[in-house]
C-alpha cells in the first residue's frame, strides 16, 4: 500500500514538471514573437518617417556677417533650390520656396515663373531625375562682395538637367545674403537664350545687386512686363 501510495506521489511529480516547462516554453514564445514584431513595427516608423524630406536651414557661419566662409553652404542651398526647381516645372512636384527666399516680391516673381514653365512643359511626360553642376568645360563660381548690408555672395552655376530622355543645360546666376542667421537668396536670374528671365527682365543682366527686389519701382515695372508675357503665351 505504502508502495503504492509512494508511486502515486513520483507519477503526480514528473506530470507537474512536464506542465512547467511546456508552459515556460510557450511563455519564451510569446516574448519572442512581441519582441520580433514590437522591432518590425519599429522599422517601419522609422522608414516611414525619414521618407518626409523637408528642406534643410542653410545656416551662415557667423549670425551677423557673411563672408567666403559661407560660400560652401551657399552653393549648397543654390543647388537645392535649382534642383527643387527643375523638379517643380517639369514634374509638377511642390517647392517650398520660404526655405529659400526672404523677400517676398522675388517670392511671388517665382511662383508665376514655375507656374509658367510648367504649364508650358506639362504635356512633356519627361520628368527630371536629377540636376549636376559643372561639367568639362565649366565650374562653378563664387564671389564675396562687402557692402553696408554685410555683404553678399555671387555664384555662378552651370546646371545640367538630365531627364528621363537626354537633356539641357542652363547657367544660373544667384545673389545669397545672412538674413539673421539664415543664408537667403535675394536674386535669381537664368539668363540664356529665349529663357524665362531672358524673355520677361531682359537678356544679359548685370546681376549685382542684391537689393534689386526692394525697388518697388523696378519690381512694378516688371511685374507688368511679366503679367504681359503671361497673357501673349495663353
Amino acid at each position: 500500500m505504502t508502495r503504492m501510495i509512494l508511486l502515486l506521489l513520483l507519477i503526480a511529480l514528473v506530470l507537474i514538471g512536464c506542465n512547467v516547462e511546456v508552459t515556460n516554453n510557450d511563455s519564451e514564445k510569446t516574448a519572442a514573437v512581441a519582441l520580433e514584431k514590437s522591432t518590425t513595427d519599429s522599422a517601419i516608423n522609422i522608414e516611414t518617417s525619414s521618407s518626409i524630406e523637408d528642406p534643410p536651414e542653410y545656416l551662415a557661419k557667423h549670425e551677423e556677417e557673411l563672408s567666403m566662409e559661407d560660400s560652401q553652404t551657399g552653393y549648397e542651398m543654390c543647388v537645392r533650390v535649382l534642383t527643387d526647381y527643375y523638379k517643380a516645372v517639369w514634374n509638377g512636384i511642390d517647392i517650398d520656396l520660404d526655405a529659400f527666399i526672404d523677400n517676398e516680391n522675388l517670392k511671388q516673381y517665382m511662383l508665376k515663373k514655375i507656374q509658367s514653365q510648367h504649364d508650358l512643359h506639362a504635356d512633356s511626360n519627361d520628368p527630371v531625375h536629377t540636376v549636376e553642376i559643372g561639367n568639362q568645360d565649366l565650374e562653378w563660381e563664387v564671389e564675396y562682395t562687402a557692402d553696408a548690408d554685410g555683404g553678399y555672395l555671387y555664384l555662378k552655376l552651370p546646371a545640367e538637367i538630365n531627364k528621363s530622355v537626354g537633356g539641357f543645360g542652363e547657367l544660373t546666376e544667384f545673389l545669397v545674403r545672412n538674413v539673421n542667421g539664415r543664408l537667403v537668396v535675394v536674386d535669381w536670374y537664368t539668363g540664356g537664350k529665349d529663357t524665362y528671365d531672358f524673355l520677361v527682365r531682359g537678356e544679359n543682366e548685370t546681376i549685382d545687386n542684391p537689393d534689386i527686389w526692394n525697388d518697388r519701382e523696378w519690381v512694378h515695372d516688371l511685374e507688368r512686363k511679366q503679367n504681359e508675357f503671361s497673357g501673349s503665351t495663353r
